[in-house]
């Protein structure tokens, strides 16, 4: 893929001025690519787990966070996935993070490139977590990185600032001891937008003379410049990878990684996890409790028609297996709820699909249950019950249903207007995280937590899982006080 001279020049240019790091700084303004060999596993999974700290990100937007709260909650995910040691920490490979944080970008970069609408999202998601590692970066580390880059600023004189003393006493609200300590580099007005808009800087001649307070400006002006056009020229060169059957399906995976939020390790759930075998005669009282919402319409339906169309079933009953049904219970609870027709209609028609679900049939493969993304992506009629209601239903039957199914879990109508507002800028996961945390909020929930730790739903298993858990932990609790009294 490169050349050895071309690997030999980027090892040389990335080592810097300490030979035993590869990655010297935590900081990365991503402007040389990885030159090296990428197995594909590295491939997606570092992209994998790069996406999920810019999902929570872009959720975080969605929700309205404040930076402080943005802040922790991509702390937290980058602790999770995206670790970055500072130089200083012992018994931790810090080339080996960097890498793959380096490998992840470049990976995403490609994905999101080809529209306009995806550079958009991840260039104000990537900006973010930098600005992000930026505030939490040690600050020597941190003035060692912006040394290697060119800012092209100029610095303030000592006589420019005696010069223009009230002015910039008064653009920057400085004492004048506070003026007296402050470093000044003068750059074009046109690079620190935000502080013009605000009217923090002093500007003269076409120039922001910028306080070192507020440097960091440049630096994220500076990062997010570079990104943008580096994404433009990624997007020129991308159809050269037209033909590459390997990767290209992975990116356009992980291009619908905003759309659904980033698929848990119930994506790929075949079993209850939990352990926790259900009955047929409990999955009524089950789905009035816990559910998701789609799951909640595919049950409702189920018992209005008694019947549901094929996708509906696949949707419903892998759903149903993962929460913990057996095959036996599932052949009854389907047999019961498909009573308007014959038991030798029903064998014959429907049994069949049940057992070839649970892997019993056919080719005997253990089916997973489906994910908020591949039932986002499913396309049903008007005639259909499956997919998801946040995508699928009209904003008033949606408000209507969503109503119906949790008002008694204490959603309520002053709710909608933020859940819809998620809806309608095709956050559909952080809708219908919201609704987890408010119809939950009575067992401990706060908003901002989502299923845990900030996670977004994405997977109706993990939803109706998360929901049980919690009563379990608060019936615990109830039962250790009563005990104690």
């Amino acid at each position: 893929m490169f050349s050895a001279r071309e690997r030999r020049n980027y090892g040389q240019v990335e080592v810097h001025n300490d030979p035993k790091r590869r990655y010297p700084y935590r900081l990365n303004f991503y402007d040389r690519p990885p030159l090296e060999d990428v197995t594909i596993e590295e491939f997606e999974t570092f992209a994998l787990d790069r996406l999920r700290v810019l999902a929570g990100i872009e959720s975080s937007f969605v929700r309205n966070r404040t930076y402080d709260e943005l802040k922790s909650v991509t702390s937290a995910h980058c602790k999770k996935y995206l670790p970055l040691a500072a130089n200083t920490a012992k018994s931790v490979d810090t080339d080996a993070e960097r890498r793959k944080d380096h490998i992840g970008h470049f990976v995403l970069r490609l994905a999101f490139c080809r529209s306009e609408e995806l550079r958009r999202r991840f260039l104000k998601a990537e900006t973010t977590l930098f600005r992000v590692r930026f505030d939490e970066d040690d600050s020597k580390e941190r003035e060692s990185f912006l040394k290697t880059k060119e800012m092209n600023w100029i610095d303030v004189t000592d006589e420019e600032k005696s010069m223009y003393r009230d002015q910039l006493m008064a653009a920057c609200d400085f004492t004048k001891e506070k003026l007296a300590a402050e470093r000044f580099v003068k750059v074009r007005w046109t690079r620190v937008p935000d502080l013009v808009e605000k009217r923090r800087v002093f500007l003269k001649q076409g120039m922001a003379w910028v306080p070192s307070s507020q440097q960091s400006s440049i630096v994220f002006q500076a990062f997010q410049s570079s990104l943008e056009e580096a994404l433009k020229a990624t997007s020129k060169h991308f159809s050269r990878l037209d033909e590459d059957t390997r990767i290209v399906p992975l990116l356009d995976n992980l291009s619908r990684g905003f759309l659904a939020g980033v698929p848990s390790e119930w994506s790929d759930a075949t079993s209850n996890p939990s352990g926790d075998e259900i009955k047929a005669e409990m999955v009524d009282d089950l789905a009035r409790k816990y559910f998701p919402m789609c799951m909640r319409h595919l049950h409702d339906e189920l018992k209005k028609d008694r019947h549901l169309k094929h996708f509906g079933r696949l949707q419903y009953g892998l759903f149903l297996k993962v929460l913990g049904l057996s095959i036996d219970e599932a052949i009854t609870f389907w047999r019961r709820s498909f009573s308007n027709m014959t038991d030798d209609k029903f064998n014959k028609e429907y049994k069949y699909n049940i057992r070839h679900s649970y892997g019993l049939e056919g080719k005997r493969a253990n089916y997973p249950a489906k994910s908020c993304l591949q039932i986002l992506q499913s396309q049903p009629s008007s005639q259909d019950s499956h997919g998801c209601p946040y995508r699928h239903f009209s904003p008033d039957n949606l408000q209507a249903a969503l109503l119906a199914a949790y008002q008694t879990q204490g959603l309520s109508t002053s709710d909608m207007p933020e859940i819809m507002h998620a809806v309608k800028s095709g956050h559909y996961h952080v809708a219908c995280t919201r609704v987890f945390e408010i119809t939950h909020a009575a067992v401990g929930i706060k908003k901002g937590e989502g299923v845990g730790g900030g996670e977004s739903v994405t997977h109706p298993n993990e939803y109706a899982a998360r929901s049980r858990e919690l009563e379990k932990a608060k019936a615990k609790e109830a039962e250790e006080i009563m005990l104690v009294e």
